[in-house]
């Protein structure tokens, strides 16, 4: 399911990756209609159970939107419009370019 949201003057399009066993959850920041970005959660297999023990994927988006919404509210407050993944693993969590994870992330 996609929803789309507004903050500031960008449109934010976001949604859980369709069809992926793996957990990533993107948001897509557009200004008057042009893509400004990508930002994407991307939670690793073995961390999953950190957010929810049965992992559920309706139920980890549902208890961590808001905190996410935060994350992307201070790219676009910092003009970070480079394309981003906030990578959570089993013990810790960071943020990378989704440049480098190319063939891992993307938008399709």
């Amino acid at each position: 399911m996609q929803t789309t949201w507004s903050y500031k003057n960008y449109e934010i399009k976001e949604g859980l990756k369709p069809g992926s066993s793996q957990f990533r959850y993107f948001f897509a920041v557009s200004e008057g209609g042009e893509k400004k970005c990508n930002y994407c959660v991307w939670i690793v297999d073995d961390a999953i159970s950190r957010f929810d023990p049965s992992k559920d994927f309706n139920s980890i988006v549902s208890s961590q939107k808001e905190t996410w919404h935060e994350w992307v509210k201070e790219k676009i407050d910092a003009a970070d419009f480079k394309n981003r993944a906030l990578k959570f693993e089993k013990t810790d969590e960071k943020e990378i370019a989704l440049s480098e994870m190319a063939e891992h992330v993307t938008m399709d």
